[in-house]
Formats: structure tokens, sequence, C-alpha cells
């Protein structure tokens, strides 16, 4: 009997992995090809992977590729939309990636049992970061890490959460740096932020308050790393 093989995982799907505690027990919704679920049941980096979809399509092609790596019995896979695929205590660990931050607070906030101690979210929302660190903080979960990752010419942001009840207001500074100033290819990610800062500070009026946060963001993306300190 063959082993089974892992897949090779982009540098998004790669970083979502090293967010995911080992053992734990992981929902991938959103599954879309698999390849994800496939790699952490494979590498038994989780004891038990559930990977969903909301479109047949993409879930058929995971079915495809979990025959292909010869690991059918290790990824149980659901049709269904967002959470309702999951019973409450199914999964202490739920992968949200390539989704937008809109979509991913709205799946989150359908299933208010997500909100328990110990419950972790691996998210890698596909735009508006920001927002989703604020939900999230707002929410009662703390952002424990991130990772920074290079997937098809765009920087993404890897968020690790995990529920305490906790909840905090952050200002939108907070929210726009999170947790990745000081990792690699952190530079490069802020440029990435900056030239969509600028963009938004144009369709605003000068002098507005929305203008003025837009713009202090905007001083401090173009503000060296540490210089905020006062370091050297």
């Amino acid at each position: 009997m063959a082993t089974p093989e892992a897949p090779r995982l982009d540098a998004r799907l790669a970083a979502a992995a090293q967010l995911v505690k080992p053992g734990a027990a992981v929902a991938d919704i959103g599954c879309d090809h698999g390849k994800l679920a496939i790699f952490l049941a494979v590498t038994g980096r989780a004891k038990r992977v559930i990977a969903a979809d909301l479109r047949p399509g993409p879930l058929q092609t995971a079915a495809d590729n979990c025959r292909r790596c010869g690991c059918e019995g290790a990824v149980e896979l659901r049709l269904g939309d967002g959470l309702s695929v999951l019973a409450p205590g199914e999964a202490d660990t739920i992968v949200l990636a390539g989704v937008s931050a809109k979509t991913t607070v709205d799946i989150l906030a359908a299933a208010p049992w997500v909100k328990t101690p110990g419950t972790r979210l691996v998210c890698v929302p596909a735009t508006k970061a920001p927002v989703l660190r604020r939900w999230l903080w707002e929410q009662g979960f703390d952002i424990e890490e991130e990772r920074l990752a290079l997937a098809a010419g765009r920087w993404y942001a890897a968020i690790g959460a995990v529920y305490t009840g906790e909840t905090r207001r952050a200002d939108w500074a907070e929210c726009m740096f999170g947790r990745w100033r000081q990792l690699p290819g952190a530079e490069d990610y802020e440029a990435q932020l900056a030239q969509k800062v600028e963009k938004v500070l144009r369709g605003l009026e000068p002098g507005s308050p929305e203008w003025k946060e837009a713009a202090a963001l905007n001083e401090q993306l173009r503000r060296p790393q540490g210089a905020e300190h006062g370091e050297s």
C-alpha cells in the first residue's frame, strides 16, 4: 500500500498550515481543492480534518485530490454553507483562507458557538485584513501570531487567533500593523499597504476626520520601522 503523499502548498496556504497547532481537530471552511486539508492530514499535523465547501465542483476536486494523494479516509468532506457544516465542538481550529475579511466575519458571526474559550481561528483574508483584526479583538479573540506570505505577486497576512473572551477596542493603526512588522517580508508587505492607503487618501476630502486618520496611517507606513520608538 502506497504511503500517502502530501501536496505542495503555495506560500499562502503554507503560512496557514504553520499556524495550525499540532494535534488540532481542524475544519477547513471553503477548502476549494482541498490541498491544505490533505496536507494537514497526511503530515499528521492535525488529528482530524474536515474539509467543506459551498460548491459541489470544488468539493469534487478535493475528493479527487484525496484519492490521488491516497488519503481518502483521512479527510472528511462536507458540502454546505460556512460553519453550518459543523456541530459545536467538532473542531477546535477553524481555517478560513482566501475569502475577504467581510465574508470571514459573516461566516464567523453566523456561528456564535465559535466564541468558546480555546477555539482557534486561522484566517488568511484576501482583502482588508485590518477590518478582520478589529472584529477579532472586539469579539474577544486574541491575535497570538501572524505570518506573511507572497503568493501570485501579492502579499497576504495569515492570522492566528484564539478566543479568550477579553474584548478590546483597537485603533486603526494597531489594526493595520497587527503582529507582522518584525516578520520576514514585512518591508514589502508594508509597501503594498502604503499603496492602498494612498489610494484611499485620494478619494477622501482633505482635512476631514477620515482623511486625517488615513494620513496618519500613511505617515506611519512611510516611516522607517523603529523610528516611532526612537530607535537608530
